[in-house]
């Protein structure tokens, strides 16, 4: 395999992954991977929460690691920090640099994750306007936030009430503008939803339903305040977006190359041309409910992939058969003093929920099941038992019944153990 040539575009959690498991999987071709950041590969998921919360200014990049520096040098790695990729030529094998010249690859993985999605109302170019997606982006915010007394939050997705949370417990002032779905609706039970809205406005957050910003308006240069789709104007000297993140697929039009919501891959991480393939957060496979095709964001998901991906590469070389993508997704956010971790995908058929624990105490597990009482998913509060005890349940045939876990005393944990089959 000493001839080939694996390029990846993108230096994030998958890519890094993908990179890490082709040697420890024994792949001995050239390894070059793109990165259009300066910095070494960082882990994200912190940038929102303890990263942006730290009071130290002279923190750098390099307190987040994926992997040190001599990961890179001693797995014969040719990491090129700053070096986007401009165009793809598939029918060439060959990728096109903004830095100028290109590259030639035997297969091509696309990493290239998400960008924060932009809000399209008036005054998005003022100072104390943020996204969050680079750790540039959190150490702007982090600045910010030390002289804010006032800001608004637009979105109640899991990043903008992380951010909430922190804005909170340095005192300042917290609006957030929730939008047409209650918080965090794409991603938890309405139970959950309200519990979690309800934590946030007992910390004193302005939790705003089905309102959203029409316009930033600011003097010298700098946003004031917020202008509401209900009239309303809120004082803000911070505004942080939050509403969603975009797939980075730009590069691959006009490649041939299927991409919708995403880069479109196969169950093996194929993508639509022989020697391309795509994972992460950018890749969007047919793993949803029902098969819909989704575009799932989350570190477990850009891990289990990376090490697929680099298995199926190798065997692709050889001959060998493919594996099928089948990882239980799982995810967590941190918001104040309530860790929330939800195991599985509930879908809009989801629409049995039982709670299970006390949620006043602060400490419960909401578990979604579908219309033909199928455990889709376990929501989980401060109980990291009960969620590691979900992740196994979740990859058992029948996991668990609503009648089941209906019983007075049951106990997810305690079922697990009885029902977990050997792999």
């Amino acid at each position: 395999m000493s001839l080939h040539h694996t390029v990846i575009i993108g230096a994030g959690q998958a890519g890094i992954q993908a990179a890490d498991s082709l040697r420890a999987e024994g792949y001995r071709g050239r390894l070059t991977m793109l990165s259009d950041e300066t910095v070494l590969p960082y882990q994200r998921p912190q940038l929102s929460k303890d990263f942006l919360d730290a009071r130290a200014a002279s923190e750098m990049p390099e307190a987040l690691p994926l992997r040190a520096e001599s990961f890179f040098t001693d797995n014969h790695i040719d990491l090129r920090r700053g070096t986007a990729a401009l165009s793809i030529e598939p029918d060439r094998r060959r990728i096109h640099l903004a830095t100028g010249g290109y590259l030639d690859y035997t297969d091509l993985i696309i990493a290239t994750g998400t960008r924060a999605r932009q809000l399209p109302v008036p005054g998005t170019h003022l100072a104390g306007v943020h996204t969050l997606r680079t750790i540039e982006d959190s150490h702007a915010l982090r600045e910010d936030l030390m002289n804010a007394r006032t800001m608004v939050v637009v979105g109640a997705g899991f990043i903008g009430l992380e951010i909430a949370a922190v804005a909170r417990g340095r005192g300042i002032d917290v609006t957030v503008l929730a939008g047409a779905a209650p918080p965090m609706a794409r991603a938890v039970s309405p139970v959950m939803s309200d519990w979690f809205a309800g934590c946030h406005r007992d910390n004193g957050v302005d939790l705003c339903d089905a309102e959203s910003a029409v316009e930033f308006q600011g003097s010298g240069g700098r946003v004031r305040r917020v202008i509401s789709d209900k009239g309303r104007r809120y004082d803000a000297d911070v505004v942080v977006v939050g509403i969603g993140a975009v797939a980075n697929v730009e590069m691959l039009s006009d490649t041939g190359i299927d991409v919708h919501n995403g880069v479109i891959v196969d169950e093996f991480l194929r993508t639509s041309c022989p020697g391309v393939w795509a994972l992460g957060d950018c890749a969007t496979l047919p793993t949803g409910p029902g098969g819909a095709r989704t575009r799932i964001e989350s570190v477990q998901n850009a891990t289990d992939q990376g090490r697929l991906l680099a298995r199926n590469l190798i065997a692709s070389h050889s001959g060998a058969p493919l594996t099928a993508y089948g990882a239980l997704p799982w995810f967590w956010s941190h918001q104040g003093a309530f860790k929330l971790q939800i195991a599985g995908v509930s879908g809009p058929d989801s629409t049995d929920n039982l709670v299970l624990g006390n949620p006043a105490s602060g400490k419960f597990s909401v578990l979604r099941f579908t219309s033909d009482g199928k455990l889709a998913a376990v929501e989980s509060v401060n109980s990291p038992g009960e969620h590691m005890a979900a992740r196994k349940l979740l990859t058992q045939p029948v996991p668990v019944t609503v009648a089941e876990a209906s019983v007075p005393g049951f106990c997810l944990k305690q079922h697990s153990r009885r029902v977990l089959v050997p792999a």
